[in-house]
């Protein structure tokens, strides 16, 4: 809807207006995420099947330090408690408290990422990288592909939180913190699966 058209109409029709607006733009992302679950679930498919196909290259047990994923693991459940009180303060409409708990997320999440890119420098240098194993090439697509969907958020976590802070929370900057919020958790979601699957598994003698 054009400004100029904005200013001719009632304010209780521009209200249902933008909600429907807003409606439709947070239903749209909810299927965006559908796909996201698909992609992810081909990915989990595809290492279930390479799992065990080292090709006499180390297995999940050789390359894990579960110290390492344990920290990673609690830097990104405790990003999504920090989002979750974003969110609140979102929906109290207060920007300082919006600010302060994005930054917070933002930390955690860039904690997370260091963690994870360190951990695939290391593996690289020792020559356990992507090409060695049909094993090692699942787990870095899987665990690469999270963590580029973290980037993903991280840079838009910076570009909204700059329009905020600047322009403060206008109905625009409050959708795309509701669907930052929505994609983060589910980032989550998908990290509880990665350790449950890729790193515990990993660990545990079969």
């Amino acid at each position: 809807m054009s400004p100029e058209l904005e200013t001719t109409l009632p304010s209780v029709v521009l209200t249902k207006h933008h909600a429907k607006e807003d409606s439709k733009a947070v239903f749209g992302f909810w299927v965006y995420i559908m796909t996201d679950c698909v992609l992810f679930a081909s990915l989990f498919a595809v290492f279930a099947v390479l799992r065990h196909n080292t090709f006499g290259g180390p297995s999940g047990k050789d390359i894990i330090n579960m110290n390492i994923v344990l920290t990673e693991t609690l830097s990104l459940l405790t990003s999504s408690f920090t989002c979750g009180l974003a969110f609140l303060a979102l929906n109290k409409n207060h920007k300082q408290k919006v600010l302060f708990w994005f930054a917070i997320t933002f930390i955690l999440g860039a904690l997370f990422l260091i963690l994870e890119l360190n951990e695939f420098h290391h593996l690289i240098t020792i020559g356990d990288s992507w090409r060695r194993s049909g094993f090692l090439s699942s787990y870095f697509i899987l665990v690469g592909t999270h963590g580029l969907h973290i980037t993903v958020g991280l840079f838009w976590m910076l570009v909204v939180l700059s329009k905020v802070a600047t322009k403060g929370l206008t109905r625009k900057s409050t959708r795309q913190l509701t669907m930052l919020s929505l994609f983060w958790h589910f980032l989550d979601i998908i990290w509880i699966f990665i350790f449950t699957i890729v790193f515990l598994m990993g660990v545990i003698p079969v």
